[in-house]
């Protein structure tokens, strides 16, 4: 193969790539909702399966698991409703206490760093109410698409019917001669996203159990509202954690008359975090996705910049249909193998490694 042809394949490559992500840019409010209605339909799909496979009526066998949900949601809503209301209560004696602190920090740093103090107290206000205001707008934004919202039961709904002519028509594009290969991506698909979607699922009701329970045993305001704010952060693999201990532990830093706090809840989060990824998802999520941490994290990176939050929430369950798709197709092993976590076993931090490792001294050892 000549320089030219690879030069030719590489540009249309390229090009096929930058069409793509712009036209997710460019469509982002009309993909993103079916996104969640794919990723809320695998979710459901068992409750709606088993209703069928005992004779109840398709469309019966989809209300019920959509009505519980809703009804699951809605008992939520309301909770974080009630507590965001008690806490717009205090807030101004929450801002009080943030500019107090705000005004020791400063003295503290001006006599240790020489910083002028008014300028660092306006650089630091200016950013914690920059906070506040990006908060509202994101409320603003959140309000505007309440239709989308609403939306989403419809789009659950009519997925959940329909897929058995979604799955036809994927036979029939891919033709006869594909068609084994095609079914047997489908299952493994609704599989995995399925075992995906309910592991993390029951991560985070866990989460929210434990965060609530550890925020009120520290002794901070509103331990349940942050609690369960931060652990619906956990939805984000490997920054979820951290992304959501950061508001309890922002919250006490600011608010509290001790800073030891802050520090009680930085050790409980790490905490929590070593718990969620060492004992917790291994064992309720397990190795379903079956991709390398490294695409993981470059996926994630890349859903923010593309749909934001969304694309943080909705992108690994597409990365792994993708890596299911691309492992059926010839000529792309070589982006199954890149994707997946194949070829890293002998370097993974696991007992089995760590067994291996001292065995290795003690052979060491006895030779000497």
């Amino acid at each position: 193969m000549n320089s030219k042809l690879i030069g030719v394949r590489l540009t249309y490559f390229l090009l096929s790539i930058i069409l793509l992500i712009f036209g997710l840019i460019v469509a982002k409010d009309f993909l993103y909702p079916l996104a969640f209605g794919i990723l809320l339909s695998y979710l459901l799909y068992p409750l709606v399966n088993f209703l069928e496979k005992k004779g109840m009526p398709r469309i019966m066998s989809i209300l019920i698991p959509i009505v519980i949900a809703l009804v699951v949601f809605a008992i939520l809503a309301l909770f974080v409703l009630k507590r965001v209301s008690l806490f717009m209560d205090d807030l101004p004696e929450f801002r009080a206490k943030t500019i107090a602190h705000i005004e020791d920090m400063q003295r503290y740093i001006e006599s240790e760093f020489g910083i002028p103090a008014e300028r660092f107290k306006n650089f630091l206000l200016s950013r914690i109410f920059d906070i506040g205001t990006e908060s509202g707008k994101i409320f603003s934004a959140t309000t505007g698409t309440l239709f989308v919202i609403l939306m989403q039961p419809v789009f659950v709904f009519l997925f959940l019917y329909y897929r058995t002519k979604f799955a036809y028509f994927v036979l029939k594009v891919v033709g006869r001669q594909n068609r084994l290969i095609a079914i047997q991506v489908l299952r493994e698909i609704a599989s995995v996203v399925t075992r995906y979607m309910l592991g993390v699922a029951s991560v985070v009701l866990i989460l929210c159990v434990f965060n609530s329970i550890g925020l009120l045993l520290i002794g901070i305001k509103y331990p349940l509202l942050l609690g369960v704010i931060s652990a619906l952060f956990s939805f984000i693999p490997y920054f979820g954690n951290f992304i959501g201990g950061s508001i309890p532990f922002i919250f006490a830093l600011l608010t509290e008359d001790s800073q030891v706090y802050a520090l009680r809840i930085a050790i409980f989060v790490y905490i929590i975090h070593f718990f969620e990824n060492n004992i917790l998802s291994p064992n309720i999520v397990g190795n379903n996705i079956r991709i390398n941490p490294f695409i993981i994290i470059l996926g994630l990176i890349a859903g923010s910049m593309i749909w934001g939050v969304p694309g943080m929430l909705v992108v690994i369950p597409f990365l792994a249909m993708l890596h299911i798709v691309l492992k059926k197709i010839p000529g792309m092993q070589p982006y199954v193998y890149l994707m997946g976590t194949r070829g890293t076993s002998r370097h993974a931090l696991n007992f089995a490694n760590i067994r291996k490792f001292f065995e290795v001294i003690k052979r060491r050892l006895r030779r000497k």
